[in-house]
């Protein structure tokens, strides 16, 4: 239970102040830019990783936690509670910054800017090199783990944020988009972004298999 009330936890600030910055700069006609807006999703993912990591995997994300099961690298009874903890957190989130800001139209949602086949060949591509950093800096020494991984987790994400927000919001990860769409109503992209993000994932399970056998 301590591990996915944790798993509540970390989902729920990763989602507040990820989706909270892009709501926020829009309130504030771009103050915090989008320079800023993806300086705020790479921190918050270190930070939570830091501080829940030793107690959950502060996983996050969905896909994260199937593709470490599916690889042998985590409980697979584990693997239904972190779904809900995970959903727990991101609707908690999501409902949340509704309430603050019942005013704005997309609460963060991630909603494509061009064809969606942009943004679907863009979140695969996100999703493998993050889930392939996830594991390259998870799987090895313990002290490694512990100072490195978060960091380079976190860049990643903010590195995805950086290039390609302007076009797909650089989602990787079904929760993130969910929680956010279905509170605001937007789900008409929806699909693209569990797909696209579960594909990548395991593509990168896949890989890892290939480079580790």
């Amino acid at each position: 239970m301590k591990r996915y009330i944790a798993e509540i936890i970390a989902t729920f600030f990763m989602i507040f102040c990820g989706t909270g910055a892009m709501i926020i700069d829009t309130e504030s006609q771009g103050v915090i830019s989008h320079l800023g807006v993806a300086t705020v999703w790479g921190l918050i993912v270190m930070v939570m990783i830091f501080s829940f990591g030793k107690i959950s995997g502060a996983h996050m994300n969905p896909v994260v936690t199937l593709t470490l099961v599916l690889l042998k690298k985590h409980s697979r009874k584990d693997l239904l509670p972190y779904f809900l903890s995970q959903l727990i957190g991101a609707f908690s989130a999501s409902i949340t910054l509704k309430l603050i800001f019942p005013k704005n139209e997309f609460l963060g949602s991630t909603l494509p800017s061009g064809p969606d086949y942009q943004s679907f060949v863009l979140e695969f591509i996100l999703t493998f090199i993050l889930m392939i950093v996830i594991l390259l800096t998870t799987q090895g020494k313990k002290e490694i783990e512990q100072y490195f991984a978060p960091i380079a987790i976190g860049m990643t994400i903010m590195l995805g944020a950086l290039f390609a927000g302007p076009i797909s919001k650089a989602s990787m990860n079904p929760f993130r988009s969910l929680a956010p769409a279905v509170t605001s109503g937007h789900i008409e992209h929806l699909w693209l972004y569990i797909v696209a993000t579960t594909l990548g994932a395991l593509a990168a399970g896949l890989y890892w298999l290939w480079q580790d056998s």
